[in-house]
């Protein structure tokens, strides 16, 4: 009987039937040992965070070159595939009896998610894969229950023991985990006698991918990168000076500061003070009164969700006003729920933005929930991305553990429904982090860096301080559509003249065409009584593929003749053409494209979708606000600059997506 075709799908990483004329392809073509890379400097440091550099340059670093595989692991023969029921994958984390174990069950939904798409999809040439799991006990004896689990003091033992179980009975082609680095330095050892993969989404301990060791890869930033982004916004974006520490005292902890206090110091603000606790205390109270008595301005925790919100409640009790900055274990909807007002103005870093409208992250979030009926996490969306690169790298090696190896550190950079990764040569994600900000009652994300700014333009958003605009009272009131093709995109989205006529038999427009319809009762409903949203809507589609004078006269007569309300432009380049002319006639542009300079110019009318967005959907954003802010261009560019959710988008103060 013949295999299926296989091939590998960019989204779902993994091996599909679709065809019955060929064999399957998995394997067929390893791309063979990845071509040496560096980094310079390591983890792309900046020059006043890296050790030593205001006083001398070493004679050698360490970590800035791939490490090279020079072993006998590729030239191990493949197995009898007809022998082969299934492929496994293993995972080790912590599962039960254990602190962390609702973090773990969480990593092993997302990667279990993974797995069972991929077998959807035909598995490896018609092979299911299966995940294996095993437990990563709490090797330090914190919550171990009294009946069942004996005690022991050999706090590597048990942990070791599931991973050689694993590797060497359950025959794994490779492994993802874990959480707690300790366990995952073990695993990391045990891999480099048994030469076998292991993946990371949750471990941030930096000195993981430090021991050399080249069978390991991780897409979840470290500790470093973590430190360093924090210091760069606390000491050089807000100016803050003197800052304290209270940590949970674990090795995650213990840690995860170091690369904080090490960014603090060599930015001229040593750590005033450290305090810790141990993990499962509740009241912090002695710790943020020596914290008080020592006069700082602010303090980062280092900690989970859970003593997080207690820490903030108890500050609250005892009137303290510091500022209050986390790693990104610290925030999440479960901090609001835990500590209320308390939680107002935290900050915290964060691997991705989970507010974003990217129609993947949607559609994974959407999937999740069905599924196990809770939103996902960043330990279950960050495992679901894991297992989908290793998925990938075990259909384009084939059953072989080196070539599995090569594929995974050949890997410089990956589109996740987390986002953008960029990976180092020691295999670990170092793509610039998000900050998270608890802002009435809602969290908010944006990007930062761990650079220092020469110059900060349009950061914080752009406010329009010029007269005040009339309402437009033209009938019908209008959208501009400008763009390559733009009557041809226009009439492929199933619209007609007005937004308001939609074709019954196009799908795409069928949404918008019943958010108009509703437009009526909704305005009423919310008490608003605007020209608005008693007037049809029309498009006036404005082609950019001609000469820029033609185009250009053609949009500037729709702005001042015809008072369109807004603009959406199609692509890069009609997208500034726009911004040109609304920073002079004061109209809100919409642009679709991948080009954040357009954000970045200080032009309070500008903002942008990510390319690819559909029409209908700026479209229906645009609607929306002219039925909530009436026919005042200023009024629609104010509810859009205000981050509140209209029609599903949201965007910053700068005009960027959130």
């Amino acid at each position: 009987m013949r295999l299926v075709y296989a091939f590998v799908v960019g989204g779902a990483l993994a091996c599909s039937a679709v065809a019955q004329t060929l064999p399957c392809s998995c394997g067929k073509h390893p791309p063979g040992p990845p071509a040496a890379r560096s980094l310079k400097p390591y983890a792309n440091a900046p020059d006043d965070l890296r050790p030593f550099s205001k006083f001398t340059t070493p004679y050698h670093e360490y970590y800035q070159d791939l490490i090279e595989y020079n072993g006998a692991a590729r030239d191990v023969p493949d197995p009898d595939f007809d022998s082969l029921s299934e492929i496994r994958i293993g995972l080790l984390g912590p599962l039960d009896y254990h602190p962390d174990q609702q973090f773990g069950k969480h990593m092993r939904n997302g990667a279990q998610m993974a797995i069972d798409e991929a077998n959807a999809a035909g598995g490896y040439c018609g092979k299911p894969f299966r995940l294996v799991t095993h437990n990563d006990y709490n090797n330090w004896q914190t919550n171990i229950p009294s009946s069942g689990v004996a005690k022991t003091s050999q706090i590597w033992g048990a942990a070791a023991n599931e991973a050689v179980r694993m590797i060497y009975d359950d025959k794994v082609w490779a492994i993802l985990g874990s959480i707690s680095s300790e366990t995952t330095h073990m695993a990391l050892r045990l891999s480099l006698k048994a030469e076998i993969p292991i993946v990371n989404s949750a471990s941030t301990d930096p000195t993981i991918p430090e021991t050399a060791i080249p069978w390991y890869f991780t897409d979840i930033q470290d500790d470093r990168v973590q430190g360093y982004t924090l210091a760069r916004h606390i000491y050089t974006e807000l100016g803050i000076k003197r800052v304290a520490i209270l940590r949970v005292n674990d090795r995650y902890g213990r840690f995860g500061v170091l690369k904080f206090r090490d960014a603090s110091r060599r930015l001229g603000h040593p750590v005033v003070i450290e305090q810790k606790f141990m993990p499962g205390d509740t009241d912090f109270r002695r710790q943020l009164q020596v914290i008080a008595d020592s006069r700082v301005d602010a303090i980062v925790l280092w900690t989970d969700v859970e003593p997080a919100a207690m820490i903030l409640q108890q500050m609250r009790e005892l009137e303290m006003k510091q500022r209050v900055f986390g790693s990104h274990r610290t925030i999440g909807e479960e901090l609001i729920k835990r500590a209320g007002s308390a939680a107002e103005g935290f900050e915290a870093v964060f691997p991705y933005d989970p507010t974003r409208n990217d129609p993947r992250w949607l559609a994974f979030n959407a999937r999740y929930e069905a599924r196990y009926h809770e939103k996902p996490d960043h330990f279950a969306a960050l495992a679901y991305d894991q297992m989908q690169i290793l998925l990938n790298a075990i259909c384009q090696a084939g059953l072989n553990k080196g070539r599995i190896r090569d594929v995974l550190t050949g890997i410089t950079s990956y589109r996740g429904i987390t986002g953008g990764m960029v990976f180092d040569p020691n295999c670990k994600n170092i793509a610039p982090m998000f900050l998270a900000r608890v802002q009435h009652g809602n969290i908010t994300y944006r990007r930062i860096i761990m650079e220092k700014p020469y110059a900060r333009v349009g950061e914080e958003g752009v406010r329009y301080a010029g007269p005040k605009l009339a309402d437009e009272n033209s009938s019908p009131l209008s959208i501009a559509v400008f763009g390559p093709h733009a009557e041809d995109v226009v009439r492929s989205t199933g619209i007609d003249s007005s937004l308001g006529n939609a074709s019954p038999s196009n799908a795409e427009a069928a949404p918008l065409r019943a958010a108009l319809a509703r437009k009526h009762a909704f305005s009423r409903s919310k008490g608003w009584n605007s020209p608005a949203a008693h007037k049809q809507l029309s498009l006036v589609p404005i082609p950019s593929a001609t000469a820029w004078g033609k185009s250009t006269d053609q949009l500037v007569k729709a702005v001042y003749d015809q008072h369109v309300l807004a603009v959406v432009a199609l692509d890069r380049n009609s997208s500034h053409l726009a911004e040109q002319i609304a920073v002079k006639a004061f109209v809100p542009v919409v642009a679709i494209s991948a080009d954040r300079a357009l954000t970045s110019s200080n032009i309070p009318w500008i903002f942008r979708l990510p390319e690819g967005t559909p029409l209908r959907q700026a479209l229906n954003c645009i609607s929306a606000a002219v039925d909530q802010a009436g026919s005042n261009r200023g009024k629609i560019r104010e509810l859009l600059a205000s981050g509140a959710d209209v029609a599903g988008i949201r965007f910053d103060p700068t005009g960027e997506p959130r």
